[in-house]
């Protein structure tokens, strides 16, 4: 079933003392269009509420909402229909053209896309700016749940097998950007550095890294299932890095980054390269919460075992939250040890927005 939005500014009469000509109007324009609907339901008591119907099961539902909004919900049971769609740009420029309709700008708007509902696959997402998307997924190649998350791979088109975790997309096959971006985007001498990443299950950075002649590449992440799921479905991005789980110059542990890292802590061993790539910088109003804590333990934690030139490397957000980037880098500030930081904004293609990547170095 495909669902349309229609929805129209009405002049402040209409929406008051003239509710029954707005229903006639809007009668008058949906049977125009739509003559094998009838009206199964009308009121203009308090609001303007009329459902139409027709034999195939297509609904027109109209109710004037507050601020003198009209907002006309059409379902489609028919799965595409390029006729269906101009019937409905037809009774949106009916709408338009009467006289109860405020113009606020000079150029007709635009009937939106429907709402595809009922399908097999959900194909809508929403981004960490609060925009609604419609992806073009093929299939859904893993949906399973670890002891720690949601492990969900999709199959998209455009961006090929995409990683969602708990419902939030992680990364894709097209995203080398990320990769790029979090790892310093070749501008950094790996050779002989030793690297610990932290998180990685999909093998990305693991691969970028391995053949750059690092000494040794710890990569630590806590979920086995996504490990085993990225070797068969995501082999665009981590290629062969996680066949094995031990190379020449890396090794892959299973376990929780906080653990070795308080062991790393205790033993003073130090690290070249540490590159997070566990979470994104949570969004809030204040920087408290569990989501918090763990953040700022694991920055506490990893600049302990940092050298002191080396050089630490995470994701931050969208560059549309700004508020939650000004509290990370707040907290920044609070370290134990002073730092520097610099800031880079990259456009990760299946996020479809700009994305911000931190470098973070000891300032001594």
């Amino acid at each position: 079933m495909n669902t349309y939005f229609l929805e129209f500014r009405i002049k402040h009469e209409y929406a008051n003392e003239k509710k029954t000509e707005l229903a006639n109007v809007v009668k008058t324009a949906i049977q125009a269009v739509f003559p094998e609907c009838t009206l199964a339901y009308s009121s203009t008591e308090n609001d303007v509420i009329m459902l139409f119907i027709d034999s195939s099961g297509t609904k027109l539902l109209t109710q004037l909402c507050k601020n003198s909004v009209l907002a006309i919900n059409i379902d489609h049971h028919v799965v595409e229909s390029a006729a269906f769609t101009a019937k409905v740009e037809e009774l949106n420029k009916h709408i338009q053209e009467s006289p109860c309709y405020v113009n606020l700008n000079a150029v007709v708007e635009n009937v939106l896309p429907p709402i595809k509902r009922g399908r097999d696959l959900c194909v809508y997402d929403n981004i960490s700016s609060g925009m609604l998307i419609e992806r073009d997924y093929e299939e859904k190649v893993f949906d399973n749940v670890s002891p720690y998350q949601h492990v969900k791979i999709m199959r998209s088109t455009q961006y090929g097998g995409i990683l969602f975790l708990d419902g939030d997309l992680n990364l894709a096959e097209s995203d080398l950007e990320y990769t790029k971006a979090i790892t310093g985007y070749d501008n950094e001498d790996y050779h002989d550095k030793t690297v610990l990443i932290l998180g990685g299950g999909d093998g990305g950075i693991l691969h970028h890294l391995r053949d750059r002649g690092p000494k040794m590449i710890t990569m630590i992440d806590i979920d086995q299932m996504v490990i085993d799921a990225a070797k068969i479905h995501l082999r665009g991005i981590c290629f062969d890095a996680l066949d094995s789980m031990a190379g020449p110059n890396y090794k892959v542990i299973v376990d929780d980054c906080v653990v070795h890292l308080e062991k790393y802590v205790s033993e003073g061993k130090k690290f070249d390269f540490i590159i997070n790539d566990l979470t994104a910088i949570p969004v809030s109003t204040t920087p408290v919460g569990d989501h918090w804590d763990f953040m700022r333990k694991i920055l506490k934690l990893s600049m302990t075992v940092l050298a002191d030139n080396g050089k630490y490397y995470t994701q931050g957000n969208s560059q549309l939250q700004p508020n939650a980037l000004a509290m990370y880098e707040q907290q920044l500030r609070k370290l134990g040890c002073p730092v520097k930081f610099e800031k880079k904004i990259v456009c990760v293609p299946s996020y479809l927005e700009n994305w911000i990547f931190y470098k973070i170095w000891k300032d001594l």
